[in-house]
C-alpha cells in the first residue's frame, strides 16, 4: 500500500478515553505506521455541553502513555487543521453554504409538532419510508429566502436523490453491507442554533484532511450512510471504511464499569505497562497469525493489517491483561527491571529512600530473584520487602508462623540451621554455600525437607513464599540472617 494512507482517531472529550476508544486509537496508529501513513488525531468537541479542556488533555495524556504518537494534531500541528472540530466552523457553514448553492442541501423549516405529525401519518398508512416526508424540499429559493428573511427558524437538509438506490459498503472488516434506500432520508447537517451535526462535520473533516480510510467501531455503522450521503454531495471521495466489533465483558455484555475499570489511565495508575496494554488490546479483535501472544511494539507498527480483524466482538479478560503484564516484566533485563520497576517501587513503599544507593551487582541480584515474581510493579516492593527489614523490623505472618515454626521439632530445626549457617565465614555467604550448609540438615534431623526449609524461611522472611531461600539470605547478609533465627526461635516448638 502506499505512503498515502491517512487514517485519523477522533475523539470526543466528553470523559476519559476508554478501552474501546484506546482500541480504535491503536489500530489506526498501527495501519498508519505498516503502510507509511499518516496519522492523525482531532478532538471532535463539538457537543458544547460535555467536552471540556481538561477532558481533551486527559485523552492527550492517555494518548501519550499508551505511546500512540500522532503526525497532525493537537500539540503537533499539520497542513490540515485545525484539529478541534471547535476551531472549524467556518469550515462547516462554508461546505454546507456550497452546498446549498449547488441545489444540494436546503433549508427546512418543519417544526417539531409537524415532523411528529408526518411521521404518525406515515406509521398510519404503513408507509415504507417514515423518514423526513420532504415538506419543504421543492421549495422555491425565492420562499426560502424570504422566511429566512422573516426571522423563522430553520435547519438545513441534505438532498438525497430520489434514484440513489440502496447504499452498498464494502467494509473492510465486515465486507458487503447493504443499506436500504428506503432508510435514506434528507437528514440535517446544520441545526437551527447554527451548528453542525456530527454526521456532517466529521465527513467535512474527514474529506479535507484527505483521510482514506476511516477504522472505527460498529456502533457507527449505521452513520456510515448518511456519510456516504455527504461525501457524494461534496463530490468527495468516499473513503475505505473499517468497522470493528464491540468489546464485551466476561458475561457477554458490552464493556462497563461493572466489569471494572474502564478508562486508559485508571490502568496506567493500577501499573500496567502501556507496551503490554498496548499488545493487549491489540489482541481484542485482530490476530498477527493465529497463535502469537506477545507482539512488542514494532511488530505491531510492521504487520498490523485490516484483513486480519475478526468480525466477532472481543471479550475483555483481566486475567488475561495480568498475564500479558508479567510476560513483558519477565522479558526484561535485570538492570531495566531495576531501574523502571523495582526501586521505584521500592521508593514508593518506603522500604528506600530517593537518594538509595547500593552495589549495582547486589541490585542485579535481587531484581534477578524479584522480577520472576512480578506480575504488576507493586508486586516488586512486596517481594523485595524481607531484604530491606532487619531482625528487629520483620514482620511475621501469623499463618505462616503457624504453618512453619510452631510445630514440634521446629525449635531443633533453627539450632541445626544456625549452627550450620555460623560456619560460614562472611567472606563466603554466597547463595550456594548457603544452600550447601542447609541442604543436609533434613537427612541429619530426620525431618522432611520441606519442614526444614519452610521453618527458616519463616525464621528469615517472615512468611512461607518467598524468593530462593539461599539468594535471599545472601542478599540480607550474613550477621541480620543469624539475628533473625535468634529472634524467631521463640516462636518454634
Amino acid at each position: 500500500m502506499s505512503d498515502s494512507v491517512r487514517v485519523r482517531f477522533a475523539p470526543s472529550p466528553t470523559g476519559k478515553l476508554h478501552i474501546g476508544g484506546a482500541r480504535t486509537a491503536i489500530y489506526n496508529w498501527a495501519f498508519a505506521r505498516a503502510n507509511g501513513g499518516t496519522f492523525i488525531l482531532r478532538i471532535d468537541d463539538t457537543d458544547p455541553t460535555r467536552s471540556t479542556d481538561e477532558n481533551t488533555q486527559i485523552i492527550l495524556r492517555a494518548m501519550r502513555w499508551l505511546g500512540l504518537d500522532w503526525d497532525e494534531g493537537p500539540e503537533v500541528g499539520g497542513d490540515f487543521g485545525p484539529y478541534s472540530q471547535t476551531e472549524r466552523l467556518d469550515l462547516y457553514k462554508q461546505t454546507a453554504e456550497r452546498l446549498l448553492a449547488e441545489g444540494k442541501a436546503y433549508p427546512c423549516f418543519c417544526t417539531p409538532e409537524q415532523l411528529a405529525a408526518d411521521r404518525e401519518a406515515a406509521q398510519a398508512r404503513k408507509d415504507p419510508f417514515q423518514g423526513y416526508q420532504r415538506r419543504c424540499r421543492d421549495l422555491s429559493p425565492e420562499e426560502a429566502q424570504a422566511r429566512i428573511d422573516a426571522g423563522e427558524p430553520y435547519v438545513l437538509r441534505i438532498k438525497v436523490p430520489e434514484d440513489r438506490g440502496n447504499v452498498v459498503i464494502d467494509d473492510a472488516v465486515h465486507g458487503k453491507v447493504v443499506f436500504d434506500a428506503k432508510e435514506l432520508d434528507d437528514f440535517v447537517i446544520f441545526r437551527s442554533d447554527g451548528t453542525p451535526t456530527y454526521n456532517f462535520a466529521t465527513v467535512v473533516d474527514d474529506a479535507l484532511m484527505g483521510i482514506t480510510h476511516v477504522i472505527r467501531g460498529d456502533d457507527h455503522l449505521s452513520n456510515t450512510p448518511r456519510q456516504v450521503m455527504v461525501y457524494e454531495a461534496m463530490g468527495a471521495p468516499v473513503p475505505t471504511f473499517a468497522h470493528i466489533s464491540m468489546i464485551l465483558g466476561a458475561d457477554g455484555k458490552k464493556l462497563s464499569k461493572r466489569h471494572g475499570a474502564t478508562s486508559v489511565e485508571e490502568y496506567r495508575d493500577a501499573g500496567y505497562l502501556s507496551d503490554a496494554f498496548v499488545n493487549y488490546l491489540a489482541l481484542l479483535g485482530w490476530s498477527l497469525d493465529g497463535e502469537t501472544t506477545v507482539i512488542p511494539r514494532d511488530v505491531l507498527a510492521g504487520k498490523f493489517s485490516l484483513e486480519r480483524i475478526s468480525k466477532n466482538p472481543a471479550t475483555f479478560d483481566p486475567k488475561k491483561l495480568d498475564w500479558m503484564n508479567a510476560e513483558y516484566i519477565n522479558a526484561m533485563d535485570d538492570k531495566t527491571f531495576a531501574d523502571e520497576i523495582m526501586l521505584p517501587q521500592l521508593i514508593e513503599a518506603g522500604l528506600v529512600g530517593e537518594g538509595f544507593e547500593a552495589d549495582e551487582a547486589w541490585v542485579d541480584a535481587l531484581a534477578g530473584i524479584v522480577r520472576p515474581r512480578t506480575k504488576m510493579p507493586a508486586d516488586a516492593a512486596a517481594v523485595a520487602a524481607p531484604v530491606f527489614k532487619t531482625a528487629q523490623t520483620l514482620e511475621y505472618d501469623e499463618k505462616s508462623v503457624a504453618k512453619g515454626l510452631a510445630k514440634e521439632g521446629m525449635g531443633a530445626v533453627l539450632d541445626a540451621a544456625k549452627s550450620a549457617l555460623e560456619a560460614v565465614a562472611a567472606q563466603d555467604w554466597t547463595a550456594a554455600n548457603i544452600d550447601a550448609a542447609l541442604e543436609p540438615l533434613p537427612e541429619a534431623l530426620d525431618v522432611k525437607k520441606r519442614l526444614v526449609f519452610g521453618a527458616v524461611r519463616v525464621a528469615e522472611c517472615g512468611n512461607m513464599v518467598s524468593p530462593p531461600l539461599g539468594e535471599t539470605m545472601a542478599l540480607i547478609g550474613r550477621d541480620d540472617c543469624l539475628a533473625r533465627i535468634d529472634r524467631a526461635r521463640p516462636m518454634a516448638l
